[in-house]
């Protein structure tokens, strides 16, 4: 960029101003994302949640601050409806009909999960049960 805009004044001073924002955003990330390590690091929580193929620091510490108190959901199937990642249904009648999910919840929980399941069926190499789990779901046989 700076050879492409040397010739000209107002060009440099634009450029130059976006260069300085973009190094500033850049140091201000670099300096979040290693106190996010560091805290992660130091969680319990958070590092047995990373012992799963797939599940990095930014997914682990999303999953535990959404869920909060562990204690209110009973079962493992109960996280599912808090996310809205639970199938929506209608049932009057003889009719029963299951649609799209419910999408009710917090928003950013599903993306993470859906990108740590993406990891994990395909950039992991190692293969293990979970992997296993994950590449049947597919073919309809949960």
């Amino acid at each position: 960029m700076r050879e492409l805009v040397a010739n000209h004044p107002m060009l440099q001073q634009i450029t130059g101003s976006m260069f300085l924002a973009r190094a500033t955003l850049q140091r201000e990330h670099n300096m979040l994302h290693k106190a996010l390590l560091k805290i992660v690091r130091r969680d319990k929580v958070c590092r047995q949640f990373m012992t799963a193929p797939g599940v990095g620091p930014i997914v682990a510490i999303t999953y535990k601050t959404a869920v909060d108190d562990p204690h209110r959901i009973k079962k493992s199937k109960g996280a599912g409806p808090l996310f809205g990642i639970t199938p929506k249904r209608y049932q009057s009648g003889e009719t029963d009909v299951i649609g799209g999910t419910s999408r009710i919840g917090d928003a950013i929980v599903p993306a993470m999960l859906y990108e740590a399941a993406n990891s994990l069926l395909s950039r992991t190499t190692r293969f293990s049960a979970l992997k296993r789990w994950g590449l049947v779901l597919p073919r309809g046989a949960a």
